[in-house]
């Protein structure tokens, strides 16, 4: 299983093409006016996002944007043997939102259908039979030529759920996907906390950690609050040069959650002497969070949080390098998800929630 393409329902589908276009550098690559709604396909490397606004009432964008803010509404995964997989999801009662559907392309077929996820979230699983010479998306007849990455993939994606419904997110993604379980995290800050379960898929590269907040203040329940329930927090994108990256999205606009000074002091005190080379300084100035193994200082990861990037306060995106290194002999990538960050991102994330929250009394 794999990341195939993420599906965002937005306001203005246009709009929000050409803000990925201006401020992320994707490329614009195809447009659909499926009569009651429009969307657009935006992509950098192997990252595909679809972007659908509702042009009429009827439009199933129109109902979820009754609900929720702009955000993910379907993470679309390749999978094989579909038609098994389908018959298997029947018997176990997973409701089929779309039924199989196919499309013929010269030298292969996609095959795809979408079902209900965990509490409304949706979920298109996708098959491609033989060689189509390019990236094809579901409902799409184009082929969409490969493009050369700057943002190589889509690392991980975090969904949000309630209070006292973690376990049994859990166990739907295992289930009716096929998902197990991997690293889980505790975090606790002076003032809220989160308890977050790493979900991967042993067939493939999916990374799906699910967080649910462990206080009435936290910043997850603010996202559950203004999302009116779960839903997807942010999308990792995994890049070669994150630094450069970085300088690149600052130029563009983008804006990123600030980190304090004590920070960078802490971790260059802690591990300066396992890891010399670290640029320090230079982390500092981009804000940027490093992290690596105890054991294995080389099998370094860097990692920035945007600021949110939708008109609420919800979703926003991460940007990751995962460094290369080897160890006896072997070449290996840097794993986990930056546990020695992990407090210092929920830090800076509770002081932009305190920053709103003093905006809405003042």
């Amino acid at each position: 299983m794999e990341f195939d393409h993420i599906h965002f329902y937005v306001q203005d589908a246009k709009r929000t093409r050409n803000w990925f276009i201006n401020n992320l550098g994707f490329q614009g690559i195809k447009s659909r006016n499926f009569g009651h709604t429009q969307t657009e396909i935006v992509c950098q490397g192997s990252v595909y996002f679809l972007l659908s606004s509702p042009l009429t009432v009827e439009s199933p964008v129109t109902k979820f944007l009754r609900f929720h803010p702009s955000g993910v509404a379907d993470i679309a995964f390749q999978v094989q043997d579909l038609e098994l997989r389908l018959e298997q999801l029947v018997k176990q009662g997973v409701q089929i939102i779309y039924p199989l559907k196919y499309q013929e392309y010269s030298g292969g077929k996609l095959k795809w259908l979408t079902l209900e996820g965990w509490q409304g979230l949706r979920h298109t699983l996708v098959e491609q039979i033989g060689t189509i010479p390019g990236k094809a998306i579901p409902g799409f007849f184009d082929i969409i030529p490969m493009s050369t990455p700057e943002i190589l993939t889509i690392d991980h994606v975090v969904l949000n759920v309630e209070s006292g419904d973690l376990k049994t997110a859990i166990s739907w993604y295992q289930d009716y996907l096929g998902f197990q379980p991997k690293q889980s995290f505790d975090i606790q800050t002076e003032r809220s906390g989160l308890q977050s379960q790493v979900l991967v898929h042993a067939q493939g590269q999916v990374q799906f950690p699910i967080n649910e907040p462990v206080s009435s203040n936290s910043q997850i329940q603010e996202f559950l609050d203004i999302n009116r329930g779960s839903g997807i927090q942010h999308i990792a994108l995994r890049t070669l040069d994150l630094v450069q990256q970085v300088k690149n999205l600052k130029q563009k606009g983008l804006s990123f959650l600030t980190v304090p000074d004590e920070y960078y002091l802490q971790s260059k005190n802690r591990w300066e002497n396992q890891n010399p080379s670290v640029n320090w300084e230079e982390l500092k100035v981009n804000q940027i969070l490093a992290d690596w193994e105890a054991l294995n200082p080389e099998a370094m990861l860097l990692q920035i949080f945007s600021q949110p990037i939708f008109e609420k306060p919800t979703f926003f995106l991460e940007f990751i390098e995962r460094k290369f290194f080897t160890i006896k002999g072997e070449f290996r990538q840097a794993q986990g998800f930056g546990e020695g960050n992990f407090r210092a991102l929920f830090e800076a994330i509770e002081r932009e929630q305190i920053k709103r929250t003093n905006q809405n009394y003042s």
